[in-house]
């Protein structure tokens, strides 16, 4: 019996590893496929033209002003957004981690809500409230109250740039907001006490003492930043800013098999965004301060009574909340709007413009697909994410950190680099977009996303007992079914965060969905407002109506993974 007992032992022992090496191996192979080999072909492609080594292409792409000029542009935009970022929420989070007060959580709720739509949708709307004829709401404003004399061409030649930097902060203010207002929040208070005690003035604390505690905390929004406003293909597109690097890469797509200056240009986007990424960790690890109290600072939350204190950080929250949703304000009136013409709003509104959503065949099939895609690659990331989560906080395998490591290398990818990569390493084989878009969308959308799932999964397998599984293995349990029946219950919560964010943002991909959905037939919901839009007509109140049906989706996904993660949400936000 004893015998029998120990050969079932070794033999479930065998299972479980041999499973374990087969999941690992499984795990490599769909990151090299579709992680590594994308970014090795465009290398490859970069230097060897031809497969011959050269650097003709990098000459040729410096020598190019249209090229350069792109380059210094949307790097401007990366700095700027970043900037004004940090400018605007600083004082939001100051407040919020520091402060107690009326209705703070409400605040503090509302200010997510930018994250629901990307600046590619609130740039459809903003055309109309800032266009330049005298239609445009704001024009139309000035002059009925005779400020102007003229309309002002707000999207004018020289005010693009501006216009593609406001619509970045205002969606990805959030992201920053988040981090520093954990970061802040974690700052040991004894610190700047003892310092306020011995008599260091206010901002001499903040500058010395708060800000330099708070700097990992910040980079790790602020890098996310940077790189998302830098890489931003549909704001720029939608706007008419085209002078940027990826309008210049969507532009070199068609021709990329024998335009070889699109390969050196995306290389230049994976050197810069690496470096920036890496000198982001870099800074964050060499100033890594030990704090005594940390995990106790809400004792030093100080309550607000004071009617005018209270009414000045009321006006700060709320006036940033209605600027924030200006660009959602103006994509809901320009779907419902029937008659809307010399008038500052629609003299007539009208569900017509939904209803129409639903009647024509691309935008209700751009629904449809949008639907399966994102449905089927939060399916592939959550298989993906629970087994590399696991693999990482079980240490099944040495070097662990590697494959967790290369899970998160799409956070410091963007998705134009990607979709750009997997268009000339799949072409001509059953992955390629021109055939069937679908199922490279899918895998585009998994890779992508997969960084949430996996963070959310580690989060909610770090703060599981492993003596609990322990115990199970014991009672002769299968390590699948110790998963099943004692982990995954554990961590469902944070399960169903990670999915309902990495669901939300393939709902309204930009850069993947441009540039992939090759066939009418297999438009997500990005590519047909984007579509929509350039059509005479209707279009502009179709894609307005159908940005509005993607952020309500949006929403309700974002509300359910903060409901399931409550303030832990800022942490899948984090480079």
């Amino acid at each position: 019996m004893t015998t029998d007992t120990g050969l079932a032992g070794n033999w479930r022992r065998f299972g479980s590893h041999a499973f374990s090496a087969t999941v690992v191996v499984a795990l490599i192979l769909v990151m090299f496929f579709f992680l590594v080999l994308p970014v090795a072909v465009i290398v490859k492609q970069a230097f060897f033209p031809n497969n011959v080594f050269s650097f003709t292409y990098f000459t040729l792409l410096f020598q190019n002003s249209l090229y350069t000029d792109s380059i210094v542009n949307s790097l401007a935009i990366g700095f700027a957004t970043t900037i004004l970022t940090t400018l605007l929420t600083l004082p939001l989070a100051l407040i919020n981690a520091r402060c107690r007060y009326p209705l703070k959580g409400l605040l503090g709720g509302l200010l997510l809500v930018p994250m629901i739509m990307p600046p590619f949708v609130g740039a459809v709307g903003m055309m109309r409230f800032f266009s330049r004829s005298s239609e445009g709401l704001i024009n139309k404003i000035l002059l009925d109250l005779s400020i102007i004399a003229e309309p002002i061409a707000w999207l004018g030649e020289g005010n693009l740039f501006w216009a593609v930097v406001i619509l970045e902060v205002l969606h990805l203010y959030p992201i920053m907001y988040l981090n520093m207002t954990a970061a802040l929040a974690n700052v040991d208070p004894s610190l700047d006490e003892v310092a306020q005690t011995i008599g260091v003035p206010w901002y001499r604390r903040f500058l010395n003492i708060v800000l330099p505690l708070a700097r990992p905390g910040y980079f790790a929004g602020a890098i996310i930043v940077f790189i998302w406003s830098v890489t931003d293909l549909g704001t720029p597109l939608l706007v008419g800013y085209h002078d940027t690097v990826p309008v210049q890469i969507f532009n070199m797509v068609t021709d990329a098999q024998e335009n070889y200056i699109g390969y050196a240009l995306v290389f230049v986007v994976i050197v810069a965004t690496v470096l920036l990424f890496l000198l982001s960790k870099l800074i964050a690890a060499t100033n890594k301060y030990q704090m005594m109290a940390k995990g106790h600072v809400t004792s030093a939350v100080k309550t607000i009574s004071n009617r005018w204190g209270i009414a000045a950080i009321y006006a700060l929250f709320i006036g940033t909340i209605i600027f924030a949703l200006i660009p959602h304000f103006s994509v809901l009136m320009t779907s419902i709007s029937d008659s809307w013409f010399m008038t500052p709003l629609p003299e007539e509104l009208t569900l017509a413009h939904y209803k129409a959503v639903f009647a024509q065949e691309l935008p209700s099939l751009s629904i449809k697909n949008s639907l399966m895609l994102s449905g089927l690659s939060t399916l592939l990331d959550l298989v993906l994410g629970i087994l590399i989560a696991y693999i990482v906080t079980r240490k099944l395998i040495p070097f662990a950190n590697v494959l967790d490591g290369l899970a998160m290398i799409p956070l410091a990818l963007p998705g134009i680099v990607l979709a750009f990569g997997y268009i000339v390493t799949y072409t001509d084989t059953v992955l390629d977009p021109l055939v069937s878009p679908t199922l490279i969308l899918v895998i585009a959308y998994g890779v992508r996303r997969l960084p949430f799932m996996v963070r959310s999964a580690v989060a909610g397998f770090e703060q599981t007992n492993v003596a609990l599984e322990e115990a199970s293995y014991l009672c002769g349990a299968s390590r699948f079914r110790t998963i099943l029946k004692i982990t995954f219950p554990l961590i469902v919560a944070n399960l169903i965060a990670g999915a309902l964010l990495c669901f939300s943002y393939a709902m309204l991909d930009v850069s993947d969905s441009l540039i992939l959905a090759m066939k009418e037939s297999s438009y997500p919901m990005t590519k047909a407002i984007y579509i929509l839009f350039l059509e005479q007509g209707e279009g502009e109140f179709l894609a307005s109506a159908l940005g509005i049906i993607g952020m309500v989706i949006i929403a309700a996904c974002i509300v359910g993974a903060s409901l399931a993660l409550g303030k832990k949400i800022g942490e899948l936000f984090r480079a």
